[in-house]
């Protein structure tokens, strides 16, 4: 456990929230029932962010809680060796780290099965948080799966409203996995509640119709999701690239395509790449032409973990992202 106030160094990029063991089928497009076995991934996506950024070359940190048993140490270990920053870590002794038993369809999409009553994530309090950590992000990353329960709902505002004041970016992927909110309006109603707080937000084609209750995936519909708060609102669209709306500029960047296996982590790799590009070169996001470079960067780094099982292992670095670029 790390003390409150350690900091090994300046961290870039702090991601807070969950971090958890995927547990996949050995086959794709089988129900759980039918499943005949299953590989254990580590994953949850604020971790994944942060492992995407340091497999890029930034500087990331995680903040969150784990069970003390033999899967969460693995998984802070994971962190470790994977270049995060461990200094915003904490076990629970008296809760599990949270499991998710994944579906594989033929499509490469997934369905999920959560073991969380309560798992060590949900339970960390605000008192918790290495504030030290927080205030040296230039960039805090967070989702929505934070906000289902108190007390860690009341640790996640906690630790916006600390980096906010430090001056960080705040960037946000709600990251909705519906299974497990109460209901879809308890969902809708949270996700929504930090929207105005946020620098940059990141939705996937599922939530802005989620959160929009429209079927319509155009500007208009996005448009619905801006706040003057925003700097940046990006819709990833899967395999038709992503799209961009900033107070002076929109467009639309093209996707790679690749064969698709398993989209586990995609949406974490797109985000991990364009936060990485962002703290190396904050005029990114008042330029059109490098926002878009930028862009075309992530959604290859998107594209490429799309190609193995798993989020984590299928997580790119600069090189190979370069080569998908050039074509080689």
């Amino acid at each position: 456990m790390a003390p409150n106030g350690v900091v090994s160094d300046n961290t870039s990029i702090v991601s807070f929230g969950e971090m958890l063991i995927d547990f996949v089928p050995t086959v794709s497009g089988v129900s759980l029932a039918e499943a005949p076995g299953f590989l254990k991934a580590p994953g949850g996506a604020p971790a994944n962010v942060a492992i995407a950024v340091s497999r890029l070359g930034g500087k990331a940190s995680f903040v969150g809680k784990l069970g003390d048993d033999e899967f969460g140490h693995m998984l802070a270990d994971i962190l470790k060796q994977n270049g995060v920053s461990g200094d915003g870590i904490l076990f629970d002794e008296g809760a599990r780290t949270a499991l998710a038993f994944v579906t594989l369809r033929a499509d490469g999409e997934r369905e999920f099965m959560f073991y969380r009553n309560p798992s060590a994530d949900m339970l960390l309090k605000p008192e918790e948080l290495n504030l030290d950590l927080i205030r040296s992000a230039e960039v805090f990353h967070y989702g929505s799966i934070s906000l289902i329960v108190e007390p860690c709902r009341s640790a996640h505002l906690k630790a916006m409203e600390v980096a906010k004041e430090s001056g960080a970016l705040l960037s946000y992927d709600p990251n909705l996995r519906l299974p497990l909110w109460p209901s879809a309006d308890e969902a809708r109603k949270h996700i929504l509640s930090i929207w105005d707080k946020a620098d940059i937000i990141k939705v996937s084609d599922v939530e802005l119709e989620f959160l929009t209750g429209s079927d319509k995936i155009d500007d208009e519909t996005a448009m619905k999701l801006w706040r003057p708060n925003l700097t940046l609102l990006l819709v990833t669209l899967g395999e038709k690239g992503s799209r961009y709306y900033t107070k002076n500029f929109h467009g639309a960047v093209d996707a790679f395509h690749v064969n698709t296996v398993d989209t586990t982590g995609a949406g974490d790799s797109f985000v991990g790449a364009l936060l990485c590009k962002i703290v190396q070169d904050p005029t990114i996001l008042e330029n059109e032409s490098k926002l878009r470079e930028v862009l075309k960067f992530a959604n290859a780094c998107g594209a490429i973990t799309t190609t193995k099982k798993g989020a984590i292992p299928a997580l790119p670095s600069e090189a190979e992202v370069l080569a998908l670029i050039n074509g080689a």
